[in-house]
């Protein structure tokens, strides 16, 4: 057995089962062994590295399991790169495997070196690096496992390539198959039961753990004893079920009015799986001096930056569980203040009196995708205003059924969409991005068709990167635009190009028939939307928070 088979044979004992990649020399023994592996492990070759690591972080997000990206040494793992700081802010499991110089040249900017470590220390959750050959299968297993386990996040593991091609006799027995136990919360939760059951008007911020653990039913049933309300961190929306009566929304960039007044009343804040991102927090705003807040979350450097009044170092979801048995019954005007906030998001989230100045809606569009699909479809969204259109519009039910970039990276959207296809091989897919991240990854397009894999890709084209377009706007005069907007390539010549069909869409009366052609297609299809720059987001306008 050499290292590139044990590396293999690791991942596929491990229950990895897909990868992507952009094959190079560094890892040659790495493709023969999955080559040799291929009726077990799925591997898709993407056009750029980013594309293999955005596919790879949809696939975990959709899934809870990790996928392994294979990239070569330097070139490959900066291409990488945004990816995985993609993965990390997501809190998305995932394993980068980069193939690097023989470790005789290690030290001496060989061709394409790069140090690795001091790379990806910044982004990944760690960097491990086999000492010997015979160290490559316990190295895999201690990568997943801490790509998995607490905070999950991207394991990067650097092979030099003398160690893939290096044989031994001795099969490794894999160590450390499960992730590391969740840590003993100790006396926290009573104090956050305590602290709870003190509450006037708590209000429930439902994170990523959220999803990640499958807590919805145990937040739902807190939320039910306690009549709270809940809103989702950022891109958090299919974290609770939307249309439950104590659903108030999504912390979007701009948040709603309501929210706001929510925020103004509430007294106790119970961050359920949130890290409290800035976009979630309105720039760290919250919570106030004088709100208390109850943070549950199973990692300790996250719980020490939102400094709450009690951290609850746990597992989400039997935490969510604990807490909802130690705590019951509410004042009956705490559940007339949950039922307005639920009431004022129904209001929001109808598309049916949405304006748009252009003559095509994205209001319309995504209330058509629902009508058309119901809960059944899987949605992803790049980075970029055109989103919150998503974001606003679209009632998620299920857990699961989404997947954006907390980052923000442009370029998700399209090879995110390719992750999520052999995620929910059963799930029409459909991914939202802009005419600017179409224009970063858009080449992807390529690997979905010669993979044969169902998505729709919806380009939704201002000819402008609008969201630092309506910034400029929002900060200078509407005249002092500068470097913002673009001319747009014929997207439906681009995708035809690439053997995909495509239809051009201008009007809101136009789509219905053009997504029903769309989801007719054997494999990717796309649809380019036309809007107008003047309507970059939903609603009028406001502060963002970035």
């Amino acid at each position: 057995m050499n290292g590139g088979e044990a590396l293999v044979d690791a991942l596929i004992e491990l229950g990895v089962d897909t990868g992507f990649t952009v094959p190079g020399e560094s890892f040659l023994n790495v493709l023969e062994a999955l080559r040799a592996r291929r009726d077990v492990f799925r591997l898709v070759s993407t056009r750029h590295e980013s594309g293999g690591a955005f596919a790879a972080e949809a696939y975990a997000k959709l899934t809870g399991r990790p996928a392994a990206v294979f990239v070569s040494r330097g070139p490959g793992a900066t291409n990488a790169a945004i990816g995985i700081h993609t993965a990390r802010q997501s809190s998305t499991p995932l394993l980068l495997v980069v193939g690097h110089v023989r470790r005789r040249s290690k030290g001496r900017e060989a061709f394409q070196e790069i140090d690795h470590h001091r790379m990806f220390a910044p982004v990944a959750k760690s960097v491990l690096e086999p000492d010997n050959v015979s160290d490559i299968a316990n190295s895999t297993a201690r990568a997943l496992n801490e790509a998995t386990s607490g905070r999950p996040g991207p394991v990067v593991m650097v092979l030099p390539r003398d160690l893939t091609e290096a044989d031994f006799d001795e099969a490794a027995t894999v160590e450390a198959k499960r992730p590391a136990a969740a840590p003993d919360p100790g006396d926290s939760i009573e104090a956050a039961a305590s602290v709870i059951a003190q509450a006037h008007y708590p209000i429930i911020i439902a994170g990523e753990m959220v999803s990640y653990e499958g807590a919805q039913s145990a937040l739902v049933e807190l939320a039910d004893a306690l009549a709270a309300p809940v809103v989702t961190a950022y891109r958090q929306m299919d974290a609770f079920p939307n249309l439950h009566p104590a659903y108030a929304g999504h912390l979007e960039i701009n948040r709603a009015a309501f929210q706001r007044e929510a925020f103004t009343r509430a007294d106790v804040v119970l961050a359920a799986g949130s890290r409290l991102d800035g976009i979630t927090t309105e720039d760290y705003s919250l919570p106030r001096p004088d709100q208390r807040l109850v943070h549950v979350y199973p990692d300790a450097d996250v719980l020490a930056r939102s400094a709450a009044e009690v951290a609850v170092n746990a597992a989400v979801a039997p935490t969510l569980a604990t807490l909802r048995g130690m705590l019951d019954g509410f004042p009956q005007q705490r559940l007339e203040w949950r039922d307005a906030l639920h009431a004022a998001y129904l209001d929001l989230s109808s598309g049916a009196g949405a304006h748009a100045r252009g003559a095509l809606n994205l209001a319309a569009v995504v209330g058509c995708v629902a009508d058309t699909l119901g809960d059944s479809a899987v949605l992803l969204t790049d980075g970029g205003s055109f989103a919150r259109w998503v974001h606003r519009y679209f009632r998620f039910s299920r857990p699961r059924s989404f997947a954006g970039p907390v980052s923000g990276a442009m370029g998700y959207a399209v090879p995110g969409a390719i992750g999520a296809a052999l995620a929910r091989p059963d799930a029409p897919v459909l991914t939202f991005v802009g005419d600017g991240g179409f224009m970063m990854t858009g080449q992807e397009l390529t690997t979905a068709a010669r993979e044969r894999l169902k998505t729709i890709v919806i380009v939704c084209d201002n000819q402008a990167h609008g969201s630092i377009l309506y910034s400029q706007w929002q900060h200078f005069d509407a005249d002092r635009d500068y470097a913002t907007r673009l001319e747009s390539p014929d997207f439906v010549g681009i995708a035809h190009a690439y053997g995909v069909p495509g239809w051009r869409v201008e009007r809101s009366d136009a789509f219905p028939a053009a997504l029903d052609s769309a989801l007719a297609a054997d494999g990717p299809a796309l649809l380019h939307l036309v809007t107008d720059q003047r309507d970059i987001v939903p609603g009028g306008p406001g502060d963002d928070v970035v």
